[in-house]
Parts: C-alpha cells; sequence; structure tokens
C-alpha cells in the first residue's frame, strides 16, 4: 500500500471513539518494531519524523525505511513531519514525499502563528498534503523543541474557530498539561489533563480532529530498568495511559509517542550490556531492543489508542 494522509484515519478514528498512535522514527529497528507491531495487530500508522531525526538518519534514508514498511506491512501508513518551525522546512518534508506536516508557529504571536500556519496549508493543499498545526505551548525538551517550565500556555477555546477558519488546518495540536519529554509532572504530584478545555475546544469544532502532543506515559518498568543498571531517572512521571484512552474517546484522534520508544530501546540495550559485557555485535543488543519497542507499541495500540483492528 502506497504511503497515505491521515485524513481518512482521522474521520474513522473520530467516529470510531479511537485513537491513532503517531510514533517517532529514528532509525531502522525503531520501524521495524512499530510497523510490526501494527502489522500483527492491523492498526492504522502515522511514523512522525523530527528535524532531528532528518538531520540524524537523512531524509532519504528514513523515506526508503519507511517506503519498505509499507511493501512489508501492505498497512495505510502516513508519514508527518513533527514540529516543523518554518514554511521551509515544511516545504522540504513536502517536496520529499511526506504526506503530512505539522508547523508548529506556537512560539510566534497568534497572528504571525496564523500568517505562518496559512502558507503551510496553502502549499501543502496544493501538493496532496495536510496540515496540522498548533495553538498553546507545551513544556519540555524533545529534540530541538525546548519551552522552560513556566513558559508553556495552555490552548485558549475562544481562539480555536477562529484559528482552524482561517489557516485551513487538517488537524488541532492543544495543550491541555502534557509536555515534551519523561519529566511530565513534579513528583508528589497527582498527574491531571485539562479535560474541561478539551471538552470545550470539542464543543466549538465538532468533529475535527484533535492532536495530543508529549503524551508519553514513561513506563515505569523502563525507567526502572534504566536506574538499575547505571541510570538517574528516578523522578521521572509520565501521563497515566487511562487519561490518554478517555481522551482518545473524545476529540483526540492523534496521540504522539516518542519518550516511551527511546525508554525501551535504552533500558533494553542497557540491561542486555549488564548482562553480557563482552559482546559487541550491534545486531545482538538492537534486535531485543526492537522487540521491546514492539512489545510496547503493541500495548500502547490495544490499551491506549483502541485502534487495532481499524486499518
Amino acid at each position: 500500500m502506497p504511503i497515505v494522509t491521515s485524513k481518512k484515519m482521522f474521520e474513522d478514528a473520530y467516529k470510531g471513539g479511537y485513537a491513532i498512535g503517531a510514533f517517532n522514527v529514528n532509525n531502522m529497528e525503531i520501524i521495524q518494531g512499530i510497523t510490526e507491531a501494527a502489522k500483527e495487530l492491523q492498526a492504522p500508522l502515522i511514523l512522525q519524523v523530527s528535524s532531528g531525526a532528518r538531520k540524524y538518519a537523512n531524509h532519504t534514508y528514513l523515506m526508503k525505511l519507511i517506503e519498505a514498511a509499507c511493501i512489508e506491512t501492505d498497512l495505510p501508513i502516513c508519514v508527518h513531519l513533527d514540529h516543523g518551525d518554518t514554511f521551509e522546512l515544511c516545504k522540504s518534508c513536502i517536496d520529499g514525499g511526506f504526506s503530512s506536516v505539522m508547523i508548529d508557529g506556537s512560539h510566534h504571536s497568534y497572528e504571525d502563528n496564523v500568517k505562518l500556519t496559512r502558507r503551510v496549508v496553502e502549499y501543502a493543499h496544493d501538493h496532496g498534503v495536510v496540515v496540522e498545526g498548533e495553538l498553546g505551548r507545551l513544556e519540555g525538551v524533545e529534540d530541538e523543541v525546548k519551552v522552560a517550565e513556566g513558559e508553556g500556555s495552555y490552548t485558549d477555546p475562544d481562539q480555536v474557530q477562529d484559528f482552524v477558519s482561517r489557516t485551513g488546518v487538517d488537524s488541532l495540536a492543544i495543550a491541555i498539561g502534557t509536555s515534551h519529554g519523561a519529566y511530565k509532572f513534579k513528583p508528589g504530584t497527582k498527574p491531571q489533563l485539562r479535560f474541561d478545555i478539551l471538552k470545550e475546544v470539542e464543543r466549538r469544532l465538532p468533529g475535527f480532529p484533535i492532536v495530543l502532543h508529549g503524551a508519553s506515559s514513561v513506563i515505569p518498568e523502563f525507567v526502572e530498568q534504566i536506574n538499575q543498571y547505571g541510570g538517574e531517572m528516578p523522578d521521572a512521571i509520565g501521563v497515566p495511559e487511562d487519561m490518554l484512552r478517555e481522551a482518545a474517546k473524545m476529540a483526540v484522534c492523534k496521540i504522539n509517542i516518542d519518550s516511551d520508544l527511546r525508554l525501551a530501546m535504552t533500558a533494553t540495550i542497557r540491561k542486555y550490556f549488564a548482562e553480557n559485557p563482552s559482546h559487541f555485535d550491534p545486531r545482538q543488543y538492537l534486535k531485543p531492543a526492537r522487540e521491546a519497542i514492539k512489545a510496547m507499541v503493541a500495548r500502547k495500540i490495544v490499551d491506549v489508542l483502541g485502534c487495532n483492528g481499524k486499518a
């Protein structure tokens, strides 16, 4: 199956009360683990690439790996630019075969965000590509996205109708309490998402697909494994999976997952080297890392996203 846009995925997800997993990819093993899980569970899929991933792995290499995944799985796969921050970056990805791009103008003023987003939408739609915009700012660090504590802001529901109408975006990322990275909530506090904001956005944009960034759950067993084998992550707290499932039953049609992939791979490799300190064959430690990613993604598809069997 060829690469597709997320348009029909989101229409079906909204009607069906589930969400599509948008998993960040950086190399072959990550792509294989994600897509093998999705194939076994017949789940539609978004593979997203950040600016940092393009610099690390090279646009052409990543596209060819994703094309191979389309052939191997015969699944509907959307290729998405995560957190594009300039028109030029979005254009490069559109011209390079991406079927979806995010233009993140949330660091600009509202009017400048509208102007930049509209420019990207016009170019993307002329090339059959869909666009995700963003209102509100998530705190945290992910690749080149860095928003310090106290500089984030919740999405203002009063702005969403105007923003969508003036820009023409196909989906909207909102800020309701998630954050990038593994440290989403302060130790000792109870993680909460602002479902009141989500409900109000849903009321104002009926049927419109909403996106959650920074939605990794920071799976405790991987954090414990990293700490056991020399890491220092005792305060890593992610988004509870039951909250994400609740959001998926509402207007949220796309849930982004990156940190959990990194933790699964890193925890497994650290454990492997602790138990096999003399081994040096990359295939030996990357194979169990790939299997850990596959198992984690399968769990997300079934228990959090609810998109198994929806391909």
